[in-house]
This record gives structure tokens, C-alpha cells and sequence, in this order.
């Protein structure tokens, strides 16, 4: 945990945590410019501008993990793959697959309720380019080493993109579940099964860049999560 805070007692608590966040100054000023230049269909939104906090059902069994808030999506309506392109792909998948229970994500008064999923990401602030570094990665860790613990029922993590994957085996290293990464290698619909028996699952993350040219399709997204409800 960041020096001078306890350890949170529960997800709702993290999320005030992760909320009042300030270690990464360069991804702060970020996401307050962002807030206060705006998008132009966005002028009339008031941006979030904040680390933004997890989402979903506390006694989830699925875990979707993603890169990092974007500057016009998550850090304008405060929840994550809520008002961009992403989560445009994402919730129409999830809420085919069950875990959603609407199509549309669109802010965080929209009513949206997910059953057995958590959403998260190993980055909380949008980063300049979609790109936080290293440092502002490790900074961002032991959220996610907390989340882990509180997650109680979890059982399948779905790694949206290869950042994210790299996230969660770094937490497996952190938490003396693998001594290394070797044996596992990113890749679209690859499984691997934790020693502490977490099943992992990778997708191509669903950025516009992937799913505007093919690469992702809404099939082969749908195909994890549907892999993931069975593992659970």
C-alpha cells in the first residue's frame, strides 16, 4: 500500500483510496488539462478529472482487466470503459454474455449493474498517449495487489490487452505465486492456469485500433467472456 494509508477493508474503501490518489504528477495534470480543455462534444459534460475507481459486483468471480482511463472516456464520466469508443465494443459483449445488464455504458447515472464481474485496470489516471511508463505503473500496483485480496470469490482474470497482462503477472511475482514470466506469453484467447488455480485469460484489448480494422471482432471478444463465465 502507498506509505501512510491502511490497508482498505473492503473494495468500496479501496475505491475511495484510489480516488484521492496524487503519487503521479505528470498523469494528474494530465487528467485535470484534459478535464478542463474538454472534447468539443463534450463541452457541456463536467469531467470527472480524478483517478477513476473500479466497478462491479464486490463478490464477482470474473475479473476484466484493462490498460488505463481515457482522456475523453473514463476520465470524463468517472467509471471505467464508460463513454468511448472501448467501452462502445465492450458492454454490448458483456451484457451478451451476461455479466451486463444493458448494452449501453454511457456515465455513471445510467443505471448499469454488472453481476459476477469486476471491471479495473492497472493504470487509475488517463495517460498522455494511452502510454503511462513504468514508474507510473509500479506506482499504480498496489491497487491492484489490494484488489486482488478483496476479491474474495475470484476466479478467472480476463486480461484486456498485453499492458494488462503484464499487470497481473506482475502481480503473480509480487504475490510468490510464479518466479517469473517465462511459460507465459500474451496472446489473443490464450489461457493459462495460475498455480494458485486463478484461471487467466488474454484478449486483444478493445481499442478502436483493434476492433476498426479487425483485429478484434465482437465474436472473438464474445468467446472469452463466455470462456470466463464457464471457468467461474
Amino acid at each position: 500500500m502507498p506509505r501512510n494509508l491502511a490497508a482498505p477493508a473492503s473494495l468500496a474503501e479501496l475505491n475511495e483510496q484510489i480516488i484521492a490518489c496524487t503519487r503521479c504528477t505528470r498523469l494528474r495534470e494530465h487528467c485535470l488539462q484534459m478535464a478542463a480543455t474538454k472534447r468539443r462534444a463534450y463541452l457541456d459534460w463536467e469531467y470527472w478529472g480524478l483517478p477513476v475507481p473500479s466497478f462491479g459486483d464486490p463478490q464477482a468471480r470474473v475479473l476484466a482487466l484493462g490498460l488505463a482511463p481515457g482522456a475523453h472516456g473514463s476520465n470524463r464520466t468517472g467509471r471505467p470503459f464508460t463513454g468511448d469508443g472501448s467501452g462502445g465494443f465492450l458492454y454490448p459483449v458483456l451484457y451478451e454474455a451476461g455479466f451486463a445488464s444493458q448494452p449501453e455504458a454511457v456515465s455513471r447515472q445510467d443505471g448499469m449493474k454488472l453481476t459476477d464481474l469486476w471491471i479495473s485496470s492497472v493504470g487509475r489516471c488517463a495517460p498522455p498517449g494511452n502510454k503511462p511508463t513504468r514508474e507510473e505503473l509500479r506506482n499504480c500496483a498496489p491497487w491492484l495487489d489490494e484488489e486482488m485480496r478483496l476479491l474474495a470469490r475470484l476466479r478467472v482474470v480476463v486480461c484486456l490487452g498485453k499492458i494488462a497482462f503484464d499487470g497481473l503477472l506482475a502481480w503473480a511475482q509480487r504475490a510468490g505465486l510464479v518466479a517469473s514470466r517465462s511459460g507465459y506469453t500474451f496472446a489473443h484467447a490464450a489461457e493459462y492456469t495460475l498455480p494458485n488455480g486463478l484461471a487467466v485469460l488474454a484478449s486483444y484489448h478493445p481499442s478502436l485500433q483493434n476492433t476498426n480494422t479487425g483485429k478484434l471482432t465482437r465474436a472473438m471478444l464474445l468467446a472469452v467472456f463466455e470462456r470466463a463465465r464457464e471457468l467461474a
